[in-house]
């Protein structure tokens, strides 16, 4: 498995001329990818010569042990140095999505539950926008629909990263382990018992496609433009600038009305597209590519419910990983990662078993 590296270095090697070349950056698109698969390959460089040195120093120490007994110290504090780089290594050169090392678009549509599920949906964007501001990404709305109590119907973000980001850690390949029913226990605002209730709401997570990713025939395409709505069904405006479009090869639709003009509408509406376009091929990519390569966590159904927000016990559950805390107020303000790591490290196993198999 280590010997791929070896293959690593000329790509490197290129990728580095070529990046230092003024003509690569007249392309920004270019100029981004090239930076992405850079940094990939410099990480996995990076602790392949860690794990070659820490080799090579306890093969050293192990034969002075035998003339200085000083050196036995020194093998028993190389050796879990040396087992740690090697697991480095090992979990870079685990095949990854191809668009892990891109942006996200992130849905949140509310569920059974009426105006509470558009609240928790709200809640969840606001998780979701914390967590991105921590890691210093940009989030910009690019559709949403209110509902009358301030929640959301439905909303979709975009979520971007400022430069290139270090393998495993752009905002879709830690963010697409969102995708699925979220489900809240809580007394609602809305109840005067205390009663608790439970409500849902659903998260989609998409890899933000650029032109050069998805090639659509704008004859392929069906644009229907109407009047933006608010919540209560009011006239946000009263001009016809809500778009929304429909590829009509493969029946996918998307719609945008927050913007004032149409044509910043469509705009929108056609990034969305793209992203959800390009999300369908990867899923019938996926599942034509047969079971054994295929992630457990990455391809749990959407319509399957992943976690549990208790309000009362102030508790977490991820039902994929069994993930479970008592610090949910916490991860509502952002505090996520945790969740996501038991997430990873599923998904990590899942594709370390399939390379053995």
């Amino acid at each position: 498995m280590f010997e791929a590296v070896e293959g690593m270095l000329a790509e490197h090697e290129e990728l580095e001329t070529r990046l230092a070349a003024p003509e690569t950056h007249a392309d920004a698109r270019l100029a981004k990818q090239l930076n992405q698969r850079y940094a990939a390959l410099s990480s996995i460089i990076a602790a392949w010569r860690e794990w070659q040195t820490l080799g090579d120093d306890l093969g050293a120490a192990r034969e002075l042990a035998s003339e200085d007994a000083a050196f036995a110290d020194e093998v028993e504090a190389l050796v879990p140095r040396l087992h740690a780089a090697e697991e480095r290594l090992r979990r870079l050169l685990v095949p990854r999505d191809e668009a892990d090392d891109k942006d996200a678009l992130l849905e949140v549509k509310s569920g059974e539950g009426g105006e509470e599920s558009a609240l928790f949906a709200g809640d969840l964007l606001r998780m979701y926008t914390r967590y991105a501001e921590a890691h210093g990404w940009k989030v910009e709305v690019l559709d949403a629909a209110e509902s009358d109590l301030g929640g959301y119907k439905s909303v979709t973000v975009a979520v971007k990263a400022k430069g290139a980001s270090e393998p495993g850690t752009a905002p879709y390949a830690l963010l697409k382990f969102e995708g699925g029913v979220h489900r809240v226990q809580r007394v609602p605002v809305t109840e005067s018992q205390g009663r608790v209730h439970t409500s849902a709401a659903g998260v989609l997570v998409f890899p933000e496609a650029e032109q050069i990713d998805v090639q659509i025939d704008e004859n392929d395409l069906r644009i229907d433009v109407y009047r933006s709505s608010g919540p209560g069904g009011q006239s946000v405006n009263t001009t016809d600038s809500a778009v929304r479009i429909t590829h009509v090869p493969t029946g996918i639709v998307a719609s945008c009305q927050n913007e004032k003009s149409q044509l910043q509408n469509r705009e929108q509406a056609m990034r969305i597209l793209r992203a959800r376009i390009l999300a369908a091929a990867q899923e019938k990519a996926d599942a034509e590519a047969g079971e054994a390569r295929r992630s457990q966590v990455r391809t749990v159904d959407r319509s399957e419910r992943i976690r549990t927000y208790n309000f009362p016990e102030n508790r977490i559950s991820d039902h994929r990983t069994g993930y479970k805390a008592y610090n949910l107020d916490q991860v509502l303000d952002g505090d996520l990662q945790p969740v996501l790591d038991s997430c990873i490290e599923a998904d990590l196993a899942a594709r370390l078993e399939a390379l053995e198999q």
